[in-house]
């Protein structure tokens, strides 16, 4: 297939890319930035049309965020990529129109679900995705996700899959934005007390890309994560362990309250479903849980230094 790819500069973006490529397809990244084989904005509608006017595609990925690392701190850390999942999606479905692209794949993520605790049940994609946020602000973030399913499963003439995805962890994230914070002690996590979230390694999530592209039904959802969910402080323990960092500082949760935004994530809990994405997709993790997956890469990186 000819894929347009928004977001290709991304975490999950730059793995989607070289994935597809793999597969034999092949790959036009849409994005602000030089090296860009469609330079727009996603929030430009006509510069958008302007920028794919006389190109042909067959699908395009919605991956684009506007998260790129940073901490996620207060709401409005937010706000950027809540646009870019509604007015973006808009945008980005106008393109798939004008190309003549049909497969249309959207990037969500698993507090689409809601943010809060949600108990030790596994949960599947026909529990309930974007349920009406606990606080404004919180509906801002839930709505966007729940929006951008919902413009890419309604839209006349588009065949339309959605991935959920856990957190994700892996190279080029884990080890170039974790790590440098468990070094510098500038990253606290709270008891997890039970609570878990879903993870996935970004690698795996874009295997996922490629599959969902290939074989997702149309009007279908795909949880994306790994077998094993984790609480956020046994994940951060288990990197600072296989990286040989600083043991993360504990506070209570109640510190967070100054961000909150960390901690309505820190204070969730979220066990994601993999089951549907086995056995339609024929998608599996490599790992089993997060901390299975950051030993092998700080294995990893240990085997390539060794061998210098």
């Amino acid at each position: 297939m000819l894929v347009l790819l928004a977001g290709a500069s991304g975490v999950l973006g730059r793995r989607a890319a070289a994935a597809l490529r793999a597969a034999g397809h092949e790959v036009a990244g849409l994005g602000r930035g030089a090296g860009m084989d469609v330079r727009a904005d996603l929030l430009d509608r006509e510069g958008l049309l302007r920028a794919v006017d006389g190109r042909r595609f067959d699908a395009v990925v919605h991956a684009a965020t506007a998260l790129s690392g940073k901490a996620m701190a207060a709401h409005r850390d937010m706000a950027a990529t809540n646009r870019l999942r509604t007015e973006g999606t808009l945008n980005l479905l106008a393109a798939a129109r004008e190309t003549g692209a049909r497969r249309f794949l959207v990037e969500s993520m698993m507090f689409g679900y809601g943010y809060g605790d949600h108990g030790a049940a596994l949960i599947g994609e026909d529990d309930g995705f974007g349920p009406r946020g606990a606080s404004a602000a919180l509906e801002r973030h839930v709505g966007a996700m729940r929006a951008k399913e919902e413009l890419a499963f309604t839209a006349d003439g588009i065949e339309g899959v959605s991935l959920r995805f856990g957190l994700f962890y892996g190279a080029g994230t884990t080890d170039t934005h974790l790590v440098p914070l468990l070094r510098g002690r500038k990253l606290p996590v709270v008891a997890d007390r039970g609570r878990a979230l879903s993870w996935v390694d970004a690698g795996d999530a874009a295997r996922a890309v490629v599959l969902a592209l290939e074989s997702g039904r149309a009007g279908q959802a795909y949880n994306i994560a790994d077998d094993t969910p984790v609480g956020w402080g046994a994940h951060v323990g288990a990197v600072a362990d296989a990286f040989g960092a600083p043991a993360p500082m504990r506070v209570p949760l109640w510190v967070l309250r100054a961000a909150p935004l960390a901690h309505a994530i820190m204070g969730s809990s979220l066990r994601l479903s993999n089951a549907k994405a086995r056995r339609e997709l024929g998608w599996e993790p490599r790992y089993g849980s997060s901390p299975e997956g950051v030993r092998a890469l700080a294995a990893a990186g240990a085997e390539r230094v060794s061998g210098m």
